[in-house]
């Protein structure tokens, strides 16, 4: 049974994913920073999938919790064929003048940092260079990134430009060692039915900026997320993939 890894696994875009890998027949894994009732609420809404979630406390800003993480996976012998990328901050909204530097130290440390640190211990343990079997990575980004969300969260669309770029760059390291690496960019997505409202709104004041004039769902960008980590996408390395209608 392959085993996927996701940051972020049981809320919004993140427990999407998991759900569809767990549908697929995978193992996963799946980690939170500190809302574990959360958790346990999501494993509970499972069923009889619950059995192939493992939850695990890891704040991707800490590089020891990382380190512990992949420890845990090893001593389990839960070795990660994927890995989702998933986990990210935006900060408050806010204009760039207005933010304070322990803010954007905050989403860098978790959009960027976090993640290429997660995205080195998985190469370490995937690469057939260093005796792995190989796999996928694939990051979470934004189409924020193409416009830079000004007046509100440029900081956040930095951060996941960064990542984009750090895509691209992995991808090419790694090729030559069964390893794949692409990044996903949802748009305005329905994380959760609470938020609904409150999307729904937003399409309102930028309908004539998405082609498709409406929301993206959870599911589909699970869909792209675990077709890129498939056999199906095994000619795929270096994309970054807009899940937002056109925008």
């Amino acid at each position: 049974m392959p085993t996927a890894l996701i940051t972020g696994g049981c809320r919004g875009i993140g427990a999407g994913i998991t759900r569809r890998f767990l549908a697929e027949g995978w193992a996963v894994w799946a980690t939170y920073v500190s809302d574990e009732a959360a958790c346990t609420a999501f494993k509970e809404s499972l069923g009889e999938a619950a059995g192939g979630l493992t939850v695990h406390q890891c704040d991707i800003r800490r590089e020891a919790e990382i380190l512990g993480l992949f420890q845990a996976l090893q001593e389990a012998q839960a070795y990660p064929d994927a890995l989702i990328n998933n986990a990210g901050i935006t900060g408050p909204q806010t204009r760039l003048a207005d933010a304070s530097a322990d803010v954007i130290a905050d989403v860098l440390a978790v959009n960027t940092t976090g993640t290429i640190l997660m995205c080195r211990e998985a190469v370490r343990r995937m690469s057939t260079a260093r005796g792995g079997s190989g796999g996928a990575i694939v990051n979470i980004s934004t189409t924020g990134t193409k416009l830079g969300n000004p007046n509100q969260w440029v900081h956040y669309a930095a951060s996941k430009g960064a990542l984009d770029v750090f895509t691209n760059g992995l991808a090419r390291e790694v090729a030559e060692e069964g390893i794949r690496v692409n990044a996903v960019s949802p748009g305005l997505t329905i994380r959760d039915a609470a938020e609904e409202d409150q999307v729904l709104a937003r399409l309102e004041s930028m309908r004539h900026e998405i082609p498709m004039a409406r929301p993206g769902t959870v599911g589909e960008i699970a869909a792209t997320v675990f077709w890129l980590c498939s056999q199906e996408a095994s000619y795929i390395t270096g994309a970054v993939i807009p899940v937002a209608g056109g925008r």
